[in-house]
């Protein structure tokens, strides 16, 4: 298969404004941009396809560029669910700050910041120079704009269209820039923007706009900064460890998706995992790919193997290997009980209702069955006391080969 046809089969193509777009990735050298608002202090699970595929364009000899849109992130784009909040200067300069960080030391990537074209616009020449291209009938008919029709959509919103479409005007008059690339929710901005390039520069103008599919849960939901749980690219949000346990626990039918649209390996790597998924489930081959692969890439080989050796660690309950930093990576997310300091073993293993009653605790720890902190422990008089804790006031028991239970010492 071709380049082209290779995003088509790993699910990065939604739709093309032009038939003519198939040609051009696969055949020509062209400049194209993908945007992103500083809504947050860090890109999250759902930006990375297409950060990918910027990188995978690149690699095939096209020129990327990354905005990060210091201008638009003031207004918004329009939600269907209602408005945004608005933030405020100082919070948009520390987002942008972290997200132009965080792109270059990731990727490398030409970036630039709507601000620069739009700061000294005034808004006579805003009305007169591109509101004058905007028909808004046109308008109305973007799919977010007519779903927010009967809540209301302040006029703020409603101009997003307008700037981002200067966005790609901007960039095609300075960079010779012919593509946008986003998320299939952008379609309306897109096409807007190619709109308003041939009518300030010319009917024949050939540029290209190509939407993405939002990369979802098993449950049909998007990853977005405004879901439960983001799961962060930055690893001082969602620590190495984090990434890979969520990864790892990726449901059998989003995996292979998820390997192709998050990872490099090859279309024979992925059907080879496919075939696993499908004749050995249980040995979860698929995930563990799709977990070190995304982990290595976004962290390095260092971060993997501690991410490794934590995971290691807990299913094997062999936890005094873990220095301070990974004891407390793996009780980072764990439920944590809550139990006085100074108990008996037997007393404590009811407290915390990891034995249902005294007699269950003597026969759980008289079978070898209890560890603490990776030890096992067979004396039922033993003390569990703070000066026993596997990090600050905390210590991990482990019931069985399975059940590992936090436990916060008062």
């Amino acid at each position: 298969m071709n380049f082209f046809e290779e995003l088509k089969w790993r699910g990065l193509i939604n739709d093309v404004t032009s038939s003519e777009v198939e040609d051009v990735i696969n055949n020509q050298k062209i400049t194209f941009y993908i945007g992103t608002d500083p809504t947050a202090d860090s890109l999250h699970i759902g930006h990375y396809s297409s950060l990918l595929m910027a990188k995978r364009l690149e690699q095939h000899g096209h020129h990327p560029i990354m905005l990060v849109g210091g201008a638009t992130g003031f207004i918004g784009d329009p939600k269907a669910t209602g408005e945004r909040n608005m933030l405020t200067k100082e919070v948009l300069k520390h987002n942008f700050d972290a997200l132009h960080g965080q792109i270059s030391k990731l990727w490398g990537f030409e970036m630039v910041n709507n601000l620069d074209w739009t700061k000294d616009l005034s808004v006579i020449d805003f009305l007169r120079d591109y509101g004058k291209f905007f028909n808004v009938n046109y308008m109305l008919n973007k799919e977010t704009v007519k779903k927010r029709l009967d809540s209301g959509i302040s006029y703020t919103e409603f101009s997003y269209m307008i700037l981002q479409s200067l966005d790609f005007l901007t960039l095609y008059q300075t960079k010779n820039c012919v593509m946008q690339i986003g998320g299939q929710d952008q379609w309306g901005n897109i096409t807007s923007g190619l709109e308003l390039i041939r009518k300030k520069c010319g009917a024949d103008v050939k540029c290209y706009g190509l939407t993405m599919p939002l990369i979802t849960k098993a449950d049909g939901t998007k990853f977005g900064k405004s879901e439960s749980g983001t799961v962060w690219l930055d690893p001082n949000k969602t620590s190495p460890f984090e990434l890979y346990q969520f990864l790892f626990n990726t449901e059998d039918a989003k995996v292979i998706e998820y390997l192709k649209k998050l990872t490099f390996l090859s279309v024979e790597e992925i059907e080879t995992l496919q075939v696993s998924l499908e004749t050995e489930p249980h040995k979860r081959l698929a995930q563990k790919a799709l977990a070190q692969e995304v982990v290595r890439d976004l962290h390095g080989q260092e971060e993997l193997d501690s991410a490794l050796k934590i995971t290691d660690a807990l299913f094997k309950g062999q936890l005094q290997d873990l220095d301070e930093k990974q004891r407390r990576e793996a009780i980072k997310n764990m439920d944590t009980i809550t139990c006085e300091s100074g108990l008996n073993l037997v007393d404590f293993l009811v407290t915390t209702k990891i034995a249902s009653s005294k007699r269950e605790a003597r026969e759980w720890v008289n079978g070898n069955s209890i560890a603490i902190n990776g030890i096992k422990v067979k004396d039922v008089n033993y003390i569990v006391s703070l000066d026993k804790s596997y990090v600050d006031n905390y210590l991990i028991v482990r019931r069985g080969k399975k059940n590992n239970y936090c436990i916060e010492l008062k």
